[in-house]
């Protein structure tokens, strides 16, 4: 049987490069998932033994987050497994960054994961499971990304917060937190640039997304049972050792 077999899941940020490869890895467990994103259509795509349901949502909209909370629970009745991804990250050093930046950043990577949590787990039955998006940035500090790496540092304290509070439903929430991964953004950036990152990772290389995607598979099912508050690196190593 498929280690997500008739489970339902929600990947807020699930279109293209880390959460793409989440919503296609956990459909293909057997989940069904609604993979959400600003740049999507709408669409139903059978995945092997599960379905995978695209649909269009700005994530830093309260609103529009409770009504496709919403939606999945018309459709599907409940939430079993939410992976929040949806994030930012923008280059802005301490003598440039913006207010209009600080809010940007925050409203996407710290605001849309706390409200999609909030309704998500308001229809998450006993035995379900959170797993949000972090990085290495919340423990290295890179240049030029503070406020990168301060909001995926909320993202560790929520972690361990909701931990504590939903464990007493037996609602376990866990971080898997990359480093460097290659997805077409990184594919945009010169190749001066990823030579200099494969240099500080001890494996030599950039993280696959699908590498990404087994650890959040991991966390996501029965094989992490006893695993809570924990953070998850898939980092070849880079923030380790």
């Amino acid at each position: 049987m498929s280690i997500l077999s008739a489970k339902v899941a929600v990947v807020i940020g699930g279109h293209g490069g880390i959460g793409g490869a989440i919503a296609e890895r956990f459909a293909t467990e057997g989940a069904t998932v609604y993979a959400s994103s600003r740049r999507t259509q709408a669409r139903d795509v059978e995945r092997g033994a599960g379905r995978l349901l695209e649909r269009s949502l700005d994530a830093s909209d309260v609103t529009a987050l409770d009504a496709f909370f919403d939606s999945v629970r018309r459709e599907a009745g409940r939430v079993d497994v939410l992976v929040v991804n949806a994030g930012l990250s923008e280059f802005a050093p301490l003598e440039t960054l913006t207010a209009e930046h600080f809010d940007r950043t925050f409203a996407l990577n710290v605001r849309a994961l706390l409200f999609a949590t909030q309704a998500a787990t308001a229809i998450m039955p006993a035995g379900g499971t959170i797993v949000l998006i972090g990085s290495i940035a919340a423990a290295i500090g890179t240049p030029g990304y503070g406020v990168y790496g301060a909001s995926k540092a909320a993202v560790r304290s929520f972690a361990r917060t909701w931990a504590n509070e939903l464990a007493p439903r037996n609602i376990r929430v866990n971080v898997v937190a990359p480093g460097p991964t290659d997805t077409a953004m990184m594919a945009a950036t010169s190749a001066e640039v990823r030579e200099q990152l494969n240099r500080l990772i001890p494996l030599g290389r950039m993280a696959r997304v699908e590498e990404v995607a087994a650890a959040a598979l991991f966390l996501a099912s029965d094989q992490s049972s006893f695993i809570t508050g924990a953070e998850l690196p898939v980092d070849g190593g880079m923030a380790q050792v």
